[in-house]
């Protein structure tokens, strides 16, 4: 045998070995790769060949941090992107839906108080609607129609213009059975009751936009409330229907505006979302029903408050 086919020595092996790791021969996972020679690593460490004079190398048991950012920060960046975007839509949206729902109320509102001033200020249309009170009475069906049709109905509250014409006809039912019972009051009264209620109604509004009170949650607590008004409603008319008290009046009146603006701040609270409850912005004419019902029901009991039947 020549000498040239014996083994390596030592020194030759530790050489070719630091050769070896200059040029770059580390060892690579056996996924994928073609098998190179060396010598198989032991169970607990599988999946890897090592090169001749390589010590016994172990995959890291976590991924290393900045392989983490390195790979999933552009992700973050673009869904922080995509998530402000659709914030910034649905606010938008949602901003859009406020001010529609306000300015159909402030219609409303402005229908509702000329109405009333028509009542109050023109002698011949009081005494008219005082002395032939089933105008009222006919006028409450066309009310209560409309109002269970805009409330109870998904398809004529969404469908233009039909849900327009049955809100002003509601509007215009609401404020003539307004009117009719500002007529009972004194026109002073009348009109404290209204200035009233605006401050009541700019103050709860204004409240409830700025508050972390979430008035949504507390659906159970005002139907309570207003069973317990409803009772309360029926005793004072048995009551007042025998001998009228004048103190039985005006406490069923405080009670009612109470348990009133607690709804107008509950129904303000819907139109905003990021609360317990929200309605859809599809429903404006929902919203803006809601608030008109209040706001009138707070004056119609403020009256009982603030005025005395002539």
């Amino acid at each position: 045998m020549s000498k040239t086919n014996l083994p390596p020595s030592y020194e030759e092996s530790r050489q070719q070995s630091c050769d070896s790791q200059q040029l770059g021969n580390y060892p690579f996972p056996s996924y994928g790769y073609p098998v190179q020679t060396g010598h198989y690593t032991p169970p607990g460490q599988t999946g890897l060949w090592h090169g001749p004079g390589y010590p016994p190398a172990s995959m890291p048991t976590m991924m290393p941090s900045y392989i983490g950012q390195g790979m999933f920060s552009s992700n973050l960046r673009d869904t922080d992107a995509t998530s402000s975007t659709s914030v910034w839509e649905s606010t938008s949206v949602r901003h859009a839906f406020i001010r529609k729902v306000y300015l159909i109320l402030a219609a409303q509102l402005f229908i509702t108080v000329s109405i009333i001033a028509v009542f109050a200020f023109v002698e011949p249309v009081r005494l008219f609607v005082v002395q032939n009170p089933a105008f009222y009475y006919a006028s409450f069906p066309i009310y209560l129609a409309t109002y269970i049709s805009l409330v109870c109905c998904e398809g004529p509250r969404r469908r233009h213009p039909w849900n327009l014409i049955l809100l002003f006809i509601f509007t215009l039912a609401l404020s003539f059975m307004t009117g009719t019972i500002s007529s009972y009051y004194d026109t002073k009264a009348v009109f404290l009751a209204l200035g009233i209620t605006a401050v009541v109604c700019v103050i709860v509004t204004l409240f409830s936009f700025q508050t972390k009170v979430d008035f949504t949650s507390c659906t159970g607590l005002l139907c309570v409330l207003s069973v317990v008004l409803l009772v309360t409603g029926i005793i004072t008319s048995i009551v007042l229907s025998f001998q009228y008290v004048p103190w039985l009046h005006m406490l069923y009146g405080a009670c009612g505006a109470v348990v009133f603006t607690l709804f107008l701040a509950y129904h303000t609270q819907l139109l905003m979302g990021k609360r317990a409850n929200s309605i859809s912005p599809e429903e404006y004419v929902y919203g803006a029903l809601s608030l008109y019902v209040d706001i009138v029901e707070i004056f119609t009991f403020l009256l009982h408050v603030t005025g005395g039947v002539d």
